[in-house]
């Protein structure tokens, strides 16, 4: 069917205003699961550090009257540290763009500012999940969580990493295998026989659906559930694993699913026992404009603090996109 002759058509209008939705979707998560739980703590230079000591083992402590003592060596508590990294991002807008009407403000400084400065999270928690050896060197790096842990960790034929000369030395990887319930017991168990009080555990998000199949294990309650006349509910998830060492909340993280490299570990937490230290908060770093454009600068430098390697756990070399990767 022809169009009406000199009918006016809006693809030949030059003055029509474009209808844009004012509200601009935020679809990428910031979620940020352990940097969130970390307590956070003040960094007062470029290389915090701190000491763990642990308890003498228990013995049977039963003295004779009139015992002469003996005394016992005094150990020196461990002293270990990490490095402060510098974190940035950084944006520019013309001050023309500033200046003009733009549906819903999506592209203009102060929106981006807030982005960036979410995105930066981001980046923060994936430093921490990546297996990224500690280093004084030009830029200086975070040891992630994955160099620290020693003490209860579950591998696949791969090998530690820890603390030693100054700094965290990377593990290396093993071969792939699903992740079990078995696995989680050996680590919890082995977590809390060394002092620590598991109550997160943080997986990528595939790997929280692998969590909702041990209800299937035969050592495990089956769900009930109390069908009514209208509506029922398939229960196919959870969320917490009542295990012999307490309760532990299985927490999604997005970050891990950024690669393989960092979604293959499943790490057993204690809280109060990982710390993010901060020596400069995120804030704006003021710049000079760059002829016509406004420049923008978020900075952040900090480092993650591990207190006691030993208080956490990790389950590594476990497939953690697909049941293949």
């Amino acid at each position: 069917m022809a169009t009406v002759a000199n009918t006016v058509l809006t693809t030949a209008a030059v003055g029509n205003r474009e209808e844009l939705s004012d509200m601009v979707d935020m679809i990428t998560p910031t979620d940020t699961p352990i940097y969130s739980l970390a307590g956070k703590e003040k960094a007062s230079s470029k290389h915090p550090e701190w000491e763990y000591e642990d308890l003498d083992t228990p013995a049977d402590n039963a003295q004779p009257e009139g015992n002469e003592y003996s005394f016992d060596a005094v150990t020196a508590p461990t002293r270990v540290g990490n490095y402060c990294q510098i974190y940035t991002k950084t944006f520019r807008f013309s001050g023309t763009q500033q200046a003009v009407d733009n549906a819903g403000n999506a592209e203009k400084r102060a929106h981006e500012l807030m982005k960036k400065g979410k995105a930066l999270r981001k980046d923060i928690e994936l430093s921490i999940l990546a297996n990224t050896a500690s280093t004084n060197t030009d830029p200086r790096r975070s040891g992630g969580l994955p160099t620290w842990l020693t003490t209860n960790d579950s591998r696949n034929g791969g090998t530690e990493g820890g603390f030693s000369n100054g700094v965290t030395t990377v593990e290396s990887t093993g071969t792939q295998r699903a992740w079990t319930k078995a696995l989680t017991d050996t680590v919890l168990q082995s977590i809390y026989d060394a002092g620590g009080d598991v109550t997160t555990v943080v997986c990528s998000s595939y790997n929280k659906g692998v969590f909702a199949t041990f209800m299937s294990d035969a050592n495990v309650a089956e769900f009930r559930y109390a069908a009514g006349r209208g509506t029922n509910t398939i229960i196919g998830t959870a969320d917490i694993y009542e295990s012999p060492w307490g309760p532990v909340k299985v927490v999604a993280n997005r970050v891990m699913g950024t690669g393989a490299a960092y979604a293959r570990r499943v790490f057993a937490l204690d809280p109060g026992r990982i710390k993010w230290m901060t020596l400069r908060a995120i804030q704006e770093d003021k710049v000079a404009k760059t002829g016509d454009a406004e420049n923008g600068v978020l900075i952040h430098e900090g480092c993650l603090k591990v207190t006691n390697e030993a208080a956490h756990g990790v389950i590594a070399d476990v497939y953690g996109l697909t049941a293949s990767t």
